[in-house]
């Protein structure tokens, strides 16, 4: 898929790539150059909620295991 670049350095995102990504006109764009290409990725408007359920699970009781533990090391010096 192309799109032109305006001379005001505007750009269209074509209809399929908005519609497979979910973006609106609200949505923001982050540009990376990565050697000689340029990636596009979409940046949520939310991080936090974006990655929500994407961890394995269970990390406020592994944190606070490892606390426990570091805790009795302390306490042994």
């Amino acid at each position: 898929m192309q799109s032109t670049i305006t001379e005001r350095g505007q750009t269209v995102v074509p209809a399929q790539i908005r519609k497979m990504f979910h973006l609106s006109p609200a949505d923001r764009l982050e540009w990376l150059v990565d050697g000689d290409s340029i990636r596009v990725l979409p940046v949520p408007a939310d991080p936090v909620l974006a990655f929500r359920g994407q961890g394995a699970g269970g990390a406020v009781k592994r944190l606070l295991a490892q606390r426990r533990t570091d805790a009795k090391l302390e306490n042994r010096r």
